[in-house]
């Protein structure tokens, strides 16, 4: 018999009652996943990751410490988002009044290195490869390589192991 899969929420996460959390997922200390979120199966969320109402998170993918998945984003199958990493979800946000939120998709099989931010309204192409620390203020192209501040493609480099 195959060995039964489950899936672990350590005891200082809340999952919110409506959230849905896939079989196999480990969700670890101090994570926070709000009502009206998805969460694929076989995911590692790590220490102190929060997860919006809306957002929808693949299968396998891992996002690792102190990442918050704000409304408005979709993590396709098998993404890896690096520690720290940061999603904005409003181009332009204030303390008073409405917000607009603008969706971000990032691809099948892509990496969001350490510490990049990710602002709202891109899409990170399937199997692209965001370095770490780069800032992303547009589209990434399936299977490149980006660096810096604004984020560019390294010329003539795509991310190992890219499908895209």
């Amino acid at each position: 018999m195959g060995e039964r899969v489950t899936t672990r929420v350590h005891a200082s996460a809340e999952v919110e009652p409506g959230a849905q959390i896939g079989t196999g997922t480990a969700v670890w200390h101090l994570c926070h996943v709000r009502e009206g979120a998805v969460v694929g199966r076989d995911c590692v969320l790590g220490r102190n990751v929060f997860v919006d109402s809306g957002v929808v998170i693949g299968d396998r993918c891992k996002v690792q410490n102190n990442v918050s998945v704000y409304r408005g984003v979709t993590l396709e199958d098998e993404v890896f988002v690096g520690p720290s990493v940061v999603f904005t979800n409003d181009r332009v946000p204030r303390a008073v009044g409405d917000w607009e939120i603008t969706p971000t998709v990032v691809r099948r099989g892509a990496s969001i290195g350490g510490g990049a931010v990710v602002v709202c309204g891109v899409e990170i192409g399937a199997g692209a490869l965001v370095g770490a620390g780069a800032v992303v203020t547009r589209d990434v192209p399936p299977g490149a390589v980006v660096v810096g501040n604004p984020a560019r493609p390294l010329v003539g480099r795509t991310a190992p192991g890219a499908t895209g």
